[in-house]
């Protein structure tokens, strides 16, 4: 059987490995890292056979099938054309792919992790489905924008160890960077849709999503600040930690990928992301009108709805409820967060280390609008926390957009 496997990726091209089998399951788990299936696997549909519609600012992006099929999957690939769509954003027949698709930090991926992968998805069942028309608006269905568009925003290149620093931090820096595309999210983005890389991982609202990705440096200013590597780990393996949880996209993030990493790579990650520069002091919000009233109302609401859970001192209880002092769900730049959790419940993922995640319940029926904003606005302000208030049309805003 191996030496079947062996033949076989060698018809494929890939010809640098010394057992088949070691290559296919490295490739798992690197498409693991990657969090391929999130996109690639349409909801209550076959693994990675497509269908599921990326929704972005210029309108819907159907991700494609990576199975084996010959006519409507990768199955007519070969590594090469599988390697260049990842390291420059190329289609097999040479056509730019849209930015939905991270190429822009998958290009940091090895040839050898590219080939892993490949040998991987060759080895899935073949599934046809056929790929979904593209349904961009105009003039943003037009790809040959893509060319001006890779000129400025894009620079090809495998990721580079820095000699100066360990083994661990290499790693932590070439998983954040490329196959765990962080910045993908924990960046703002710009009106041409391309992710703010300076400074980098610095936090950003998630297009169409609506959900805020903090920043992730662990300095006094940063968004992680207090934070230790442990914290880091334990989030990032189980969904929660003693200084917050795993809520919206990032809960599916842990559920599909990161829980599955080995702990050497978690802490690699929290190594890396510990090195960040600490960003400026943030500028203190714009007071809103009516603050100092919003702020004593949603104190009374908090002590009526939230202190039993929570605590009177806004630290929670043991594993069971997160604390809320110091929160970085609580505190974000722009109350984002903290607003849906309130309206639609906070939901962690059920992980080997936290099988039965304790929920919060939505209040989006027991509160109206002047309410929310009040609660929100007083847990961002109490105890340790400093970020500012928001008003009740920032609820509303957020009232009608649907949980992810």
């Amino acid at each position: 059987m191996r030496m079947m496997k062996a033949f076989l990726f060698a018809c494929l091209g890939i010809t640098t490995i010394a057992h088949a089998d070691d290559i296919v399951e490295r490739g798992r788990y690197l498409a693991t890292a990657g969090d391929c299936a999130s996109c690639h696997t349409a909801r209550n549909g076959k693994p990675f056979a497509g269908g599921r519609v990326i929704a972005t600012p210029f309108g819907p992006i159907p991700a494609p099938n990576l199975t084996p099929d010959a006519e409507t999957g990768i199955g007519g690939w070969s590594a090469d054309d599988f390697f260049h769509a990842l390291h420059e954003g190329k289609g097999r027949d040479g056509t730019s792919l849209y930015p939905a698709f991270p190429f822009t930090s998958y290009t940091k991926v090895t040839r050898a992790d590219c080939d892993a992968i490949f040998a991987w998805l060759k080895t899935l069942p073949a599934v046809r489905q056929p790929a979904l028309p593209d349904t961009l608006r105009f003039p943003y269905r037009m790809r040959w924008l893509m060319g001006p568009w890779r000129t400025i925003f894009f620079d090809a290149g495998e990721y580079v160890a820095d000699a100066s620093r360990p083994a661990s931090w290499n790693r932590g820096a070439y998983l954040v960077q490329g196959l765990g595309h962080c910045n993908e999210c924990h960046a703002r983005r710009n009106s041409f849709g391309a992710p703010v890389t300076e400074p980098f991982l610095a936090g950003g609202i998630i297009p169409v999503q609506n959900w805020y990705a903090p920043d992730l440096s662990m300095g006094v200013n940063g968004g992680l600040a207090g934070w230790s590597e442990a914290d880091v780990v334990t989030l990032l393996k189980t969904g929660r930690s003693s200084r917050g949880t795993a809520l919206g996209p990032m809960a599916d993030v842990v559920m599909k990928s990161t829980r599955h990493l080995t702990d050497d790579d978690l802490a690699a990650i929290a190594t890396y992301l510990k090195s960040l520069p600490d960003p400026e002091p943030r500028k203190p919000g714009e007071s809103i009108a009516g603050a100092k009233d919003l702020v004593a109302n949603g104190r009374g609401t908090y002590e009526r709805q939230c202190a039993a859970c929570h605590g009177d001192d806004g630290r929670g209880k043991g594993d069971a409820y997160p604390p809320l002092d110091r929160n970085p769900t609580v505190t974000d730049p722009t109350g984002i967060n903290v607003i849906r959790a309130v309206l639609s419940g906070g939901f962690s993922p059920a992980t080997e280390g936290n099988p039965r995640p304790y929920s919060m319940p939505p209040f989006s029926q027991r509160l109206d609008d002047d309410e929310v904003a009040g609660v929100v606005s007083y847990i961002r302000q109490a105890w340790s926390n400093k970020a500012s208030a928001v008003s009740p049309g920032d609820v509303r805003a957020y009232r009608s957009v649907p949980g992810e």
